[in-house]
């Protein structure tokens, strides 16, 4: 066990890169079950939950090789089984995301329920109900779910009852080994769909409407191997945006694609952060900014909620919350995806925040309120970040138990705020903190 002791109140500067993006990599690393050739994937990072989506991967028979921090080498020649190991997959949710590529290449996966955040009910009827459009047949078994198909997935046009991003995923690739024309309606259009789509193009898939919400897929016999470069997290870069924000430090991002951040940043500006294009893929965050509310015509309170893409990411929800505490102003903040995700302000709360939990999806914070470090944990992974930025802006010191939830979504981040300031240092817990 580890924790971050962190020293708040320091101002930071200079230049900061996030990594490969968490949410396109884990489906492109189960993309690779689809062939039997060897698939490279670049700039992917090392996180936790893609280590043990690879050693998922290892167990069914794949050889996995980093050939270095960030590119991986996998090639699935020969499946070893059709079970997944239930250990490794209660510690990752994008587990779930072996189903299609399984069924797809060996006709029979028996998948263990997939583990991830506690942020509320992640129901996957959508992933079901998409593989049995296909053909499949899911049986429900105590501990696991059993999908088989007779043969050959058949393509078939279905509208898929909510746009669900891992299940847009697991159809996809199902699809992609088909036999005919799948019609994919209401389809997820998120950045990290497209990423995978485009990646199975490079395989050798037949998939036209990407970026739209209608995938119309012509299956193939079999996909090739081939090199995907994985885009950067725009998910790590809203959290240094707010990471600059709460320190009133000056950062330079790296490696940004501005046009998946176009809500995020319209999001941050309404709370009085500006953030600056310096160069196609640089953006700068100025330092001492006012943070300030903007409040709505009339003067009326705003309101922040998320959605499925182009609306503000649910990821982010939690640093935004956190940013608000340090601006002066009354917002209203409506999580509409998960009950359980708001549940993490108790821990800002402790810290001195002005936080009105009204119900399991919405809350109202009153700024800007002097945080003052405390004993805290990270509950999952967009919390974790939250609340270590939290600490950064905090007065005194903050110790973060159970970081290797932030692990599962951000590889190195000590390192990364290190290097533009941060007194920040990852150490051995021992004995039981008690909070």
């Amino acid at each position: 066990m580890e924790k971050f002791v962190i020293q708040g109140r320091q101002r930071l500067a200079g230049e900061v890169t996030p990594g490969g993006s968490k949410n396109e990599v884990l489906p492109c690393l189960a993309a690779t079950l689809l062939t039997d050739e060897p698939v490279v994937l670049k700039n992917a990072p090392r996180i936790r939950d893609a280590v043990v989506m690879c050693n998922v991967l290892a167990a069914q028979g794949a050889t996995v090789e980093w050939l270095d921090d960030t590119t991986v080498k996998i090639c699935a020649k020969g499946l070893t089984g059709t079970r997944l190991d239930p250990e490794l997959c209660k510690s990752v949710r994008a587990s779930i995301l072996f189903a299609g590529p399984m069924v797809a290449r060996a006709g029979h996966v028996v998948l263990p329920p997939p583990g991830g955040d506690v942020i509320g009910r992640r129901r996957l009827d959508t992933h079901f109900h998409a593989l049995e459009s296909l053909g499949a047949k899911v049986a429900v078994e105590h501990a696991a779910y059993d999908i088989r198909a007779a043969g050959r997935l058949v393509g078939a046009d279905f509208f898929m009852d909510e746009a669900s991003v891992t299940a847009t995923e697991n159809a996809i690739m199902a699809a992609s080994l088909a036999k005919g024309t799948t019609i994919i309606r209401n389809a997820a259009t998120e950045p990290h769909v497209c990423a995978l789509a485009r990646m199975l193009v490079a395989m050798g898939a037949h998939i036209d409407g990407i970026g739209s919400n209608i995938l119309t897929i012509e299956g193939v016999e079999r996909l090739g191997g081939c090199t995907h470069e994985v885009e950067t997290d725009y998910l790590e870069t809203g959290s240094f945006i707010g990471l600059a924000a709460v320190t009133r430090s000056a950062l330079t991002i790296n490696k940004v694609n501005p046009h998946n951040l176009r809500m995020i940043r319209m999001v941050f500006e309404r709370l009085g952060v500006r953030t600056e294009l310096v160069a196609p893929d640089k953006l700068f965050v100025p330092g001492d900014q006012e943070l300030a509310v903007r409040p709505d015509y009339h003067n009326h309170v705003p309101k922040v909620d998320n959605g499925i893409w182009p609306a503000f990411p649910t990821d982010l929800m939690s640093i935004a919350i956190t940013v608000a505490t340090q601006c002066k102003g009354t917002v209203l903040f409506f999580e509409k995806m998960f009950e359980g995700r708001m549940f993490f302000v108790d821990h800002l709360q402790s810290m001195g925040a002005q936080i009105i939990l009204c119900d399991p999806h919405r809350v109202v914070v009153v700024g800007p309120q002097v945080l003052r470090g405390q004993r805290v944990q990270s509950p999952d992974v967009r919390a974790g970040m939250a609340v270590l930025i939290a600490g950064l802006a905090a007065e005194g010191e903050t110790q973060i138990y159970n970081v290797h939830q932030i692990d599962r979504g951000y590889a190195d981040i000590e390192k990364k705020l290190q290097a533009v300031g941060a007194q920040i240092e990852r150490l051995p817990v021992s004995g039981r903190a008690r909070f």
